[in-house]
């Protein structure tokens, strides 16, 4: 049998909680991806590589 007396104040208490919780994972940055550089890094290299093999095969 379930106790019909609800604490209203709990409930408040959880969704502050709850609200708090989220604004602090909003205020902090996204983790920016390292996947991004390391893609500009290898197309560099690549016409890097190919510049210089064009250049020898003239």
């Amino acid at each position: 049998m379930s106790d019909q007396h609800i604490d209203p104040a709990g409930n408040t208490q959880q969704f502050r909680a709850f609200a708090q919780r989220r604004e602090q994972e909003a205020s902090t940055p996204p983790k920016k991806s390292p996947i991004v550089p390391i893609i500009a890094v290898v197309v560099v290299a690549v016409v890097i590589v190919g510049v210089v093999a064009f250049l020898l095969l003239q």
